[in-house]
């Protein structure tokens, strides 16, 4: 007779992957092109977070390129914010 539901895991999928890690690396890597002031810091905590945690639940290698994806947000919002006061500001033009 055929028993169910009687594998090894009791229904229960366990990764192994670190979750903090891989939502700094989205955060760092959608930052490079939308909103990159608000997911670089964000790519920035859940990496160091992720690091730490790392020894237990691994991705330490996701969680420093998370870091290191948050700082070029960071930079390229510099960069755009350098580039906007160097060529008269920002001007906001509605209507016709």
């Amino acid at each position: 007779m055929t028993e169910y539901g009687t594998s090894g895991t009791h229904g229960h999928a366990h990764s192994g992957t670190n979750g903090l890690a891989i939502a700094g690396l989205v955060c760092g890597v959608i930052g490079v092109f939308f909103l990159n002031i608000i997911l670089g810091p964000l790519a920035i905590v859940f990496g160091v977070v992720g690091r730490k945690q790392a020894p237990v639940k691994g991705g330490g290698g996701m969680a420093t390129a998370a870091i290191a994806l948050g700082v070029i947000d960071l930079v390229i919002f510099a960069i755009l914010m350098v580039v906007a006061a160097s060529s008269g500001g920002f001007s906001w033009y509605v209507g016709g």
